[in-house]
């Protein structure tokens, strides 16, 4: 049966060219594509909050965007199920598409969790900058697959890659941003997605922008939150980043500026926890937050275009209150203890000592050292453009695992660590 939701236009793809004999839609096309990716295999030494491998049971980025997924999935169900849906069997918003913009939402981020990001950012403020939704829509426009003569990118189609364009500001057009932005150069592929159709204006101002998402990006999002305030604070506990005794000395350090539904709420964490509950009561909110969900019909430059823009995500502001106030407790707790900060500078530390050698190596000496692996010393040696070059030693950094981003440190700045053998 034919999903009359999407057209022509949503099902093209980047480079023009489509498999018209195939088994699978466009969008399962997508997503294999991501999932065969060694990208999306990084992920999962990627830290999402603490970093891989000091427990099993800790989530990795693979494992958070899986989570994410699963999610975005349900919600495509629940609102084609709900009483007076605006949906049908033969019009309904794609649950494949919807899986591939959450499984690939993480792609561009770097090792080292946030604290990487904002490292390369600082270190790329003279080429453009680095965020991590940007290098993202790098990554599946032009490094996906990049082993193959003249293969550019992944080829998405228009609708998977208006799916993870949270942010649509050009870096080059906001003053000194710190994030959410994509590159200068990126231009193109807005003008790929919106077909050249100029912002109306309304959407002139930023904020405004970064709020115009699609319908499927607009479930990728929700998604994203639920998965990242609910099960981080499961991890935290888990890891002893939260106790009773810490959670109740931080309810009294804010009593004065938490609302009663906020002092209810870490209430209820801490006789989860005295229970042994925790994981149970929290994984069953999941369902709360993905029924606080309904569609709402609005208008706007592209709906005209497609059914993608014909509708908003309308979520219950008691949910979004909740996921706020999970948020704020894993900031105060978790990310802004000292534990994670001593982790965060030695990323930042390892990070800054990679960049600043590699960009000595390619930019400045006169030798032909290799640091890196045959294809990628290639690929970097042939760029004349010294912006592009650094954007290309930049990508080698943000592509690294935390534990290939270690080692790859001590093979360089340690004496006594190294084998012949590691870049073979």
């Amino acid at each position: 049966m034919q999903n009359k939701f999407y057209n022509d236009f949503d099902t093209e793809r980047q480079l023009g060219t489509k498999r018209t004999n195939d088994y699978r839609t466009f969008f399962q096309i997508d997503r294999d594509r991501v999932i065969h990716s060694s990208e999306f295999r990084r992920l999962q030494g990627k830290t999402q909050v603490f970093l891989p491998g000091e427990y099993d049971f800790y989530r990795t980025r693979l494992t958070h965007s899986i989570e994410v997924a699963q999610i975005g999935r349900s919600i495509c169900t629940y609102l084609l199920k709900m009483d007076g849906s605006l949906l049908s069997d033969e019009f309904h918003i794609d649950a494949d598409l919807v899986e591939s913009g959450c499984l690939a939402h993480d792609l561009g981020h770097p090792p080292f969790g946030h604290m990487g990001e904002r490292t390369l950012h600082e270190l790329m403020k003279d080429y453009g900058g680095f965020e991590g939704n940007a290098q993202t829509l790098r990554s599946l426009t032009e490094t996906f697959y990049r082993y193959e003569k003249n293969k550019r990118g992944m080829n998405p189609t228009r609708a998977f890659l208006d799916g993870i364009l949270k942010y649509k500001s050009l870096h080059g057009e906001l003053v000194d941003p710190p994030n959410h932005f994509i590159y200068d150069y990126q231009k193109e592929y807005l003008d790929f997605v919106f077909a050249g159709r100029p912002w109306s204006e309304d959407l002139k101002d930023h904020i405004a922008l970064t709020n115009f998402r699609s319908i499927e990006c607009q479930i990728m999002d929700w998604a994203d939150d639920t998965a990242y305030a609910i099960n981080d604070i499961v991890d935290s506990i888990s890891g002893g980043f939260m106790s009773i005794a810490r959670l109740s000395q931080w309810g009294e350090d804010n009593s004065t500026s938490l609302k009663a539904s906020h002092k209810q709420y870490l209430e209820d964490v801490m006789e989860w926890i005295k229970k042994g509950k925790f994981k149970q009561k929290f994984g069953s909110q999941i369902g709360d937050f993905i029924c606080a969900c309904k569609l709402v019909e609005t208008e706007n430059f592209m709906s005209d275009l497609t059914n993608r823009y014909k509708y908003r995500l309308e979520i219950d502001p008691i949910y979004v209150d909740k996921v706020n106030f999970y948020k704020k407790i894993s900031v105060e707790l978790v990310f802004k203890s000292p534990t994670l900060h001593q982790m965060e500078f030695k990323g930042d530390f390892m990070i800054r000592n990679m960049f600043n050698i590699f960009k000595q190596n390619y930019l400045e000496s006169k030798t032909c050292t290799k640091l890196l692996n045959d294809f990628n010393d290639r690929i970097i040696r042939a760029e004349q453009d010294e912006t592009k070059k650094v954007r290309l030693i930049c990508d080698q950094i943000a592509g690294m695992t935390d534990a290939f981003a270690m080692k790859t440190y001590r093979r360089l700045f340690d004496p006594e660590f190294g084998s012949i053998s590691d870049l073979i």
